[in-house]
C-alpha cells in the first residue's frame, strides 16, 4: 500500500491504495462518489470514463500510480449545479433510459468538446464510438452533444 496524493474536481486527497488499484475503485469505493460508473472492467464499454487532465480515461484499467500530478474530473466535477452545457442538452433531449452508462457518455462527450468544440457529425461519431448504450439512445447522445457545442 502506498499513500498518493491525487486532485479529484479540483480538490486535493490522499488515499492510500495498492498501486495498481483501477482509478475506479478509488474514486467509488475510497473518495465514496459514485457517479463513475463500473462496466466491463476491461475499457472496453466507456461506463467507468473520467478525464484526467481534460483527456476522456477508462478508469476501470487506469492504476492510480500513473495519476501523478494530473487532474481528474469525475461527473459529480462537471458542474456543481447541473449547468454544464452537456447536462442541460441531456435533460433537453431525454437522453438517459436507463441511465447506466450516461455518466461516462457525458464524461467522454466533455472530453471531446474541450479539444473540439465545434465538432461535425463525423467527429462526434468517431470521437464517442467506444462508448456503448445498452438502451440504443445513440441518436439523442448525438443531438444533445450537438446542441451543447452550439451552447458553451
Amino acid at each position: 500500500m502506498e499513500t498518493f496524493q491525487i486532485t479529484v474536481n479540483g480538490k486535493k486527497q490522499d488515499v492510500t491504495a495498492d498501486p495498481e488499484m483501477p482509478l475506479l475503485w478509488v474514486i467509488r469505493d475510497l473518495l465514496a462518489m459514485k457517479g463513475t460508473k463500473f462496466g466491463c472492467g476491461q475499457a472496453l464499454c466507456g461506463a467507468c470514463t473520467v478525464l484526467v487532465d481534460n483527456e476522456a480515461v477508462r478508469s476501470c484499467s487506469y492504476p492510480i500510480s500513473q495519476v501523478g500530478d494530473q487532474k481528474i474530473t469525475t461527473i459529480e466535477g462537471l458542474s456543481e449545479d447541473g449547468d454544464h452545457p452537456l447536462q442541460k442538452a441531456w435533460v433537453e433531449h431525454i437522453v438517459p433510459q436507463c441511465g447506466y452508462c450516461q455518466s461516462g457518455q457525458i464524461m467522454n462527450a466533455a472530453a471531446l468538446l474541450i479539444s473540439n468544440p465545434k465538432p461535425s457529425e463525423s467527429d462526434l461519431e468517431a470521437a464517442m464510438a467506444g462508448n456503448l448504450c445498452r438502451c440504443g439512445t445513440y441518436t439523442r447522445i448525438k443531438d444533445a452533444i450537438l446542441t451543447a457545442s452550439q451552447n458553451s
